[in-house]
């Protein structure tokens, strides 16, 4: 005859899951793993990337990567995952100061290790693997022009902005000039985005000779 079990006391199954606990998730591995994927996505790109040298690399086994990304695709864009602009709270009652902040912190990213390398691995790699460069358009070129459009459509409000201010062509001459800077193999110094701005600008801004009832007008 059984014993009957005392309140509160674990069956023997419950006994036996207890005693053989599952394996911990490792995440100072996981942050290594990606933290290298990114390096070689960078200095590699995608194509001569490969498991074996980022478990190497990281310091793990291939068996621990495989656990977490089912191939190397999945490891690459959870790498490029990882990429969020962290922007600084900028004040844009000034929208001049505004913009200008935004393209310095712009400018730090883009200047930082595996920013313009990973950038050109990403469309070097469209057609073999679309989701990387949907990724990183979605965390960090989408993300840096809604601020700056933002940025433009407040000062629009204000009534600092001519009626007709083409708000898309200036967010694409601001982002779009430290690309053609770095292409052209010239340095982008720190006070390139105040200069951008400053060339910008008086496209966009209320001329003060123009007309007071037009002015009331804009939108």
């Amino acid at each position: 005859m059984f014993a009957p079990k005392k309140p509160g006391a674990p069956d023997r199954q419950s006994r036996a899951s207890m005693s053989k606990p599952g394996r911990p998730r490792d995440d100072e591995a996981e942050q290594r793993i990606l933290h290298v994927t990114l390096e070689h996505l960078s200095r590699s790109g995608y194509s001569r990337m490969s498991i074996d040298g980022i478990a190497q690399a990281a310091r793990v086994s291939k068996p621990t990567i495989y656990r977490r990304w089912p191939g190397k695709e999945d490891l690459a864009v959870a790498a490029v995952a990882r990429l969020q602009v962290s922007e600084p709270a900028v004040n844009d009652d000034d929208t001049v100061t505004a913009l200008t902040a935004i393209l310095g912190n712009f400018r730090r990213s883009l200047l930082r290790p595996r920013g313009m390398a990973l950038l050109g691995t990403v469309l070097a790699e469209e057609e073999h693997a679309p989701r990387l460069i949907e990724l990183f358009r979605e965390r960090i070129v989408s993300t840096r022009r809604a601020m700056l459009r933002t940025v433009l459509e407040r000062a629009a409000a204000r009534g600092e902005l001519q009626p007709e201010a083409d708000l898309d062509a200036a967010v694409a001459v601001l982002v779009g000039s430290f690309y053609a800077r770095y292409l052209a193999g010239q340095a982008i110094k720190p006070d390139w985005p105040a200069r951008v701005v400053a060339l910008v600008w008086p496209g966009l801004a209320w001329k003060a000779s123009q007309p007071t009832a037009t002015r009331r007008a804009t939108p």
